[in-house]
């Protein structure tokens, strides 16, 4: 009955004049950027940081918020109607949604996209509301060394739980650690990785990193990848679902809603992996699979639900934990850094109106979606349209705007573009990101957490199994790290396998 109170006072901050328009902004800002191939929203959100300098911290938060869940639904226009997703988390939604597009039905395709989005969204938003303040209350009981441990299970949960090479993933959680290294010691006071410079002094600021790792290695690789891709028009009138059509659907958007929300809370899994399992899920479930990849209109729902419902899921252990469960909400929690409010277990308490005025903008946000995307997708499908060259220029003049005026310093503008090219070639080398931005955003709370616990030890690590919650703690950070190392003995074992089963029927022959 609490979260129901502190909900409805959430919708008095966020049903203010100014809150309504920023969430509108945001939205309808994230549609845009995740209609725009290669951008995506944690790239967007990092773009638009410099933004909300000056904003109240509540409208700052929920005109992000609204980029991150509002790019998922603009990835699907991207997604349907040219066959290149917008954002990583639509590729499931190409596979059927194009497919569908060129058999005449794009409306409807885009129309279960926006519903199953709306109703997956809806319900992962009324889950975070019962099971954030929980997990919050469960979160009090920590101390520097579950701190350090719940810190240190982030970045290695996301490194094995991510798609692709955890080893290349642990590169990148590597380089994040070193990159937050640089500045002054925070006990000690004296400098680190400074080679002499004294801009390097004060560190080196998130935004930097997030705009040039996201936003400009995206726009670099973009313009490399541009092909002419021709979209298929989409008339309002096609804006609909036939009762066939929605039996079709709606047991695909409850289950890839919960899939979503479930792989959501998982540090690291995020949106993309929650759409490729929701959409194997439903294939397996579905009475006709061999329509998927064909044109399975179930498919594109089950995809488009999980996206949405993992983007609100990973809100869950960022707002109760402070640790972001993907690479938008670690935006989002650099944000709240920024806006200078500290994120952890003490957030709900201390900041009450903030948090539940984030959760109710969601509410008002995902209905402000379906009712502009039901109606204005061929609108939107318009922006298409324009010659990616032409928008290229406008971007990077935002971005590096933006990195100049967190200081007034050019030399954060040499550090973003430093940063683009490092996220270029970590994008040509096929090293996830999400691990590298994560690592910088956790990393001041991991080295506080851990010089803390052993000084209370005097040096001894007992201190990280002494308790049985760190010890639980400790035994997931061990999990998380032997799964992709038992994962590629046994691959190789079935490579030794195949090779030996390879060379006995050539000896037999």
């Amino acid at each position: 009955m609490d979260a129901l109170a502190s909900l409805a006072q959430g919708f008095a901050v966020a049903g203010t004049p100014t809150n309504l328009l920023f969430v509108l902004i945001g939205v309808t800002l994230g549609q845009v950027i995740g209609a725009l191939p290669g951008i995506g929203p944690s790239a967007g959100m990092a773009l638009l940081l410099p933004v909300t300098f000056g904003l109240e911290p509540v409208t700052a938060l929920v005109m992000l918020s609204g980029i991150m869940y509002g790019g998922m639904y603009g990835g699907t226009l991207t997604s349907v109607l040219v066959n290149v997703p917008g954002e990583a988390a639509s590729v499931m939604t190409a596979v059927d949604g194009n497919q569908l597009a060129r058999q005449g039905r794009a409306g409807q395709a885009l129309a279960a996209a926006a519903i199953g989005s709306f109703i997956a969204g809806i319900g992962a938003v009324a889950a975070l509301v019962f099971l954030t303040p929980a997990l919050a209350a469960f979160a009090l009981s920590f101390s520097a060394p579950e701190y350090f441990l719940l810190a240190l299970l982030g970045i290695t949960a996301t490194a094995s739980l991510g798609t692709g090479s955890a080893m290349k993933a642990m590169i990148g959680a590597t380089l994040g650690l070193m990159i937050a290294l640089v500045g002054t010691d925070p006990i000690l006071g004296t400098p680190r990785l400074t080679f002499g410079s004294l801009e390097l002094m004060e560190g080196i600021d998130f935004l930097p990193v997030a705009i040039g790792i996201f936003g400009i290695a995206e726009i670099l690789v973009s313009m490399e990848q541009r092909q002419a891709a021709q979209a298929v028009r989409t008339q309002l009138k096609d804006m609909w679902l036939s009762a066939k059509d929605w039996a079709e659907c709606r047991m695909a958007i409850l289950r890839g809603g919960i899939v979503g929300f479930l792989i959501g809370l998982m540090p690291g899994a995020g949106p993309t992996v929650a759409a490729l399992l929701a959409y194997v899920v439903e294939k397996k479930a579905s009475p006709h699979p061999e329509r998927f990849g064909h044109g399975a209109l179930d498919g594109v729902a089950a995809a488009e639900s999980a996206n949405n419902s993992a983007a609100h899921g990973a809100m869950v252990p960022m707002l109760a934990l402070g640790i972001p469960g993907s690479a938008s909400t670690a935006v989002l929690l650099a944000a709240l850094v920024l806006l200078g409010i500290r994120p952890g277990p003490m957030l709900l308490t201390e900041q009450a109106d903030l948090v539940w005025g984030l959760i109710a903008s969601m509410f008002i946000g995902n209905v402000i979606l379906l009712v502009i995307n039901l109606p204005l997708a061929p609108l939107f499908a318009s922006v298409l349209r324009i010659p990616y060259s032409y928008l290229v220029p406008g971007i990077l003049v935002v971005s590096l705007v933006g990195a100049y005026a967190i200081s007034l310093s050019l030399f954060n503008v040499g550090l973003t573009l430093f940063f683009g090219m490092v996220g270029y070639l970590l994008i040509r080398a096929d090293i996830p990101r999400a691990p590298l931005v994560l690592a910088v955003v956790l990393a001041p709370l991991m080295e506080s957490s851990l010089r803390q616990s052993l000084m209370l030890s005097e040096g001894s690590l007992v201190i990280f199994v002494q308790r049985p919650l760190a010890a639980l703690l400790a035994l997931l950070v061990i999990g998380s790290l032997a799964l992709p190392l038992s994962s590629f003995l046994l691959a190789r074992r079935a490579a030794r396998r195949a090779g030996v089963s390879e060379a006995l029927s050539h000896s037999s022959d």
